[in-house]
């Protein structure tokens, strides 16, 4: 029997098949496997940025202190006159200069309270028809903080007078939550110097969350307090006296910083300028008014110290006298050209230190 015809094959005489030869087979002779895959289009909308780390942020403004080291020097140093001129000046002209700064303050947030009508809410608790009580009560809420009390970095929450609704709602975000992360930041800053870290806190404070009731006021107001936070006699850094050039917004942390320490030079020359005038005032009034008798002239000189602008009521409430007796005595200082009357007309008139300024 013959054998099989495939036997007379041998496969072993094959020649081994190199294995570079096997990569070297085309991808078209490999049937079996699927093919390329076609690249989709993407029309996903594009996720949220990136935020960068609050350290990000924190270099920055220290780059931007370091930047400005020499005018941040003297911006301190006229600060600090600022502050030992208070130290030895009489009580009232924290009181003054608060209130110039709080009516300064609200030109700036658009709510326009002159001094005049500051004052007779605050010592009277007397409006015109056309005021608004929402801006006057924000307006006296900066100058009763301007004026002295725990500062904002003691209690937050209790500076502000924040206190959220009892009706929110269980799921509701109560305040130190929110604020939780401008005063962690403000801690992380510790190392600026208290003027920087006014700058800083002022301009993140929108972005925090915290400028939804007070707007700005409460954010000038609290770096206000902060920029002096280590003085002795002053009690804030002006901000808007004479103008509010360091409030503005805009630019990286080095304009900024810049614009703020411009704003704060001039706001506190303007408030030691203000200061010299009114203690130039009261020894000439001192001085005219020897030859007085009786309680109400003193009492009356420290109150038109106190108080930028003053009617004869609230004179009258201020210092205890009788009407008559603060009415003849502002005669007379109107008179001899101490005080001069600024409204200009017959009823509800008000006065003001004749002053150089």
């Amino acid at each position: 029997m013959k054998p099989q015809a495939f036997a007379e094959y041998d496969f072993l005489d094959d020649p081994l098949v190199d294995v570079e030869e096997v990569d070297k087979v085309s991808d078209e002779d490999l049937w079996f496997l699927p093919g390329p895959t076609e690249e989709e289009p993407d029309d996903l909308p594009p996720g949220p940025r990136a935020e960068p780390p609050e350290t990000a942020a924190l270099d920055d403004w220290r780059k931007a202190e370091a930047g400005l080291a020499a005018r941040l020097a003297r911006v301190a140093g006229r600060l600090g006159a600022l502050d030992d001129r208070l130290k030895r000046g009489p009580e009232g002209w924290r009181h003054r200069l608060a209130l110039i700064e709080g009516a300064d303050l609200s030109w700036f947030m658009g709510d326009r309270l002159g001094p005049d009508r500051l004052a007779l809410w605050i010592s009277m608790r007397l409006s015109g028809v056309q005021d608004d009580t929402a801006a006057l009560a924000r307006v006296v809420w900066a100058v009763r903080r301007l004026s002295g009390g725990p500062g904002p970095e003691v209690d937050l929450s209790a500076f502000l007078d924040r206190r959220d609704p009892e009706n929110l709602g269980v799921e509701a975000e109560p305040f130190a939550d929110r604020a939780a992360g401008w005063t962690g930041l403000m801690a992380q800053a510790a190392d600026l110097h208290p003027i920087t870290r006014a700058c800083m806190g002022f301009h993140l404070w929108s972005l925090a969350g915290l400028g939804q009731h007070g707007d700005l006021m409460e954010a000038a107001v609290t770096a206000a307090r902060i920029a002096v936070s280590e003085g002795k006699g002053a009690i804030f850094a002006p901000l808007a006296i004479g103008g509010a050039e360091g409030l503005r917004a805009g630019g990286p942390p080095a304009d900024r910083l810049a614009r703020w320490l411009s704003g704060m030079e001039k706001a506190s020359l303007t408030a030691m300028r203000h200061l010299d005038d009114i203690e130039a005032w009261s020894a000439r009034v001192e001085t005219e008014m020897l030859a007085l008798s009786g309680k109400t002239p003193p009492a009356l000189r420290a109150v038109l110290t106190e108080w930028p602008l003053i009617s004869a009521g609230m004179a009258e409430a201020l210092t205890g006298a009788s009407r008559a007796a603060v009415q003849r005595n502002l005669t007379w200082m109107e008179t001899r050209g101490l005080i001069r009357e600024v409204t200009g007309q017959g009823r509800f008139r008000m006065w003001r230190a004749a002053t150089r300024s």
